[in-house]
């Protein structure tokens, strides 16, 4: 077995690996369709590589020679299928199938040509090309793009030149004068190594994108409390800390709320009926809050709110639009009414963090005392 061969045998190892490693990531990723078509892609372009050997040792080499091609081709376009999925950028499963079909047509009808003519090398090569540089176009305008995005919309660029690269290469060093000549040629060792290093790259890197998600999802999920939905204390506090170490100068606002009688809810309805007032009071914070403010459940039934840049006077009126929401939770028994109690208290230096939580917890003690289900506003800033 020559050099090209035992590449061959090299990247048939290295893709199927990678089709295997995508398919046990899919189960732990929310992203699990991409993931799938990713894993199906690299699985399906494996085959390439043991085709390309019956090309050279075995039986009617034209058939293996177009088995090549469309493995190579539709494993592309799986794992193309699978970078669309994950950056929200879907083709048509019409125009998928008709540039499929006219692709293996094409190579069909040129397997006859001389191999190494400028002809032959970039028809063979542009459907390549085609399918990684869609893909990059799907990556690159990402609005979301981190610094892995732009990595792998990079990468996809380079791979989807390198196949004119290649076809350039095929002309001037020569691919052999038919098909079967191709794996005992220098271009084909060129072209292997090529072919497994930017495949490596591409699959490391979509790895590597998808793991990051895994584990921005488990830190979320850390984070989060899993019965409103909202921030727990731990990331309530770190978040608002990291607003204000931003924006130590300006006015904010911070909101304590308190369920009224929360305890009397659960003995005569029920724990489950508890669980179902918190969730749904979670769903009407989020629901209420301006997209820059911060919300996290610091307690049983306790809650907290920073809007950032905000007079008084405005958490003020927010604080009064969720007391009203919370008198009309949806999936509720019909004769619960839940109410909640509200203290708010500015801010305008983040050393008086503390100094405002204490002033809104006042705040708020002192709606309760008053009754309840009312917004009461402490007096001063902190």
């Amino acid at each position: 077995m020559n050099g090209a061969a035992s590449l061959l045998v090299v990247n048939f190892i290295i893709a199927a690996s990678f089709g295997v490693v995508f398919v046990v990531v899919a189960g732990h990723s929310r992203s699990r369709r991409p993931a799938y078509w990713i894993g199906a892609g690299y699985n399906v372009a494996s085959l390439s590589a043991i085709c390309e050997l019956l090309v050279a040792y075995g039986f009617m080499p034209k058939l293996w020679a177009l088995g090549a091609f469309s493995s190579v081709l539709i494993g592309m376009v799986l794992l193309g299928m699978g970078i669309g999925d994950l950056y929200r950028k879907r083709l048509a499963g019409w125009i998928i199938c008709a540039f499929v079909g006219a692709s293996v047509c094409l190579s069909y009808l040129i397997f006859d040509l001389h191999r190494g003519t400028p002809l032959q090398a970039f028809l063979y090569q542009t459907p390549f090309a085609i399918v990684l540089l869609v893909s990059a176009a799907s990556v690159l305008p990402f609005r979301k793009r981190s610094s892995i995005d732009r990595f792998l919309g990079i990468l996809l660029l380079i791979t989807g030149l390198h196949f004119f690269a290649k076809a350039g290469l095929a002309v001037i060093a020569g691919a052999g004068t038919s098909a079967r000549d191709y794996v005992h040629t220098d271009y084909a060792i060129i072209s292997q190594s090529m072919t497994a290093v930017l495949v490596v790259a591409v699959g490391l890197t979509l790895l590597a994108a998808l793991i990051l998600e895994i584990m921005s999802d488990q830190r979320d999920e850390s984070d989060t409390d899993t019965l409103s939905g909202l921030f727990n204390r731990r990331r309530f506090e770190r978040t608002v800390q990291s607003i204000l170490e931003r924006s130590p100068d300006g006015k904010h606002a911070i909101i304590l709320c308190d369920l009224d009688h929360f305890k009397t809810i659960n003995d005569t309805f029920g724990h489950h009926t508890g669980d179902l007032v918190i969730r749904e009071f979670g769903r009407q914070l989020l629901h209420h809050l301006p997209p820059h403010a911060v919300a996290g459940r610091i307690g049983g039934e306790e809650f907290a709110i920073f809007v950032p840049d905000t007079e008084t006077d405005m958490a003020v009126g927010l604080a009064q639009t969720l007391r009203s929401a919370t008198m009309t939770l949806p999936g509720l028994p019909a004769t619960l009414q839940v109410t909640a109690s509200f203290g708010v208290a500015s801010l305008t230096s983040p050393a008086n963090i503390a100094e405002a939580h204490r002033k809104a917890d006042m705040a708020l003690y002192e709606a309760k005392n008053a009754g309840r289900n009312r917004v009461k506003i402490a007096f001063g800033r902190a």
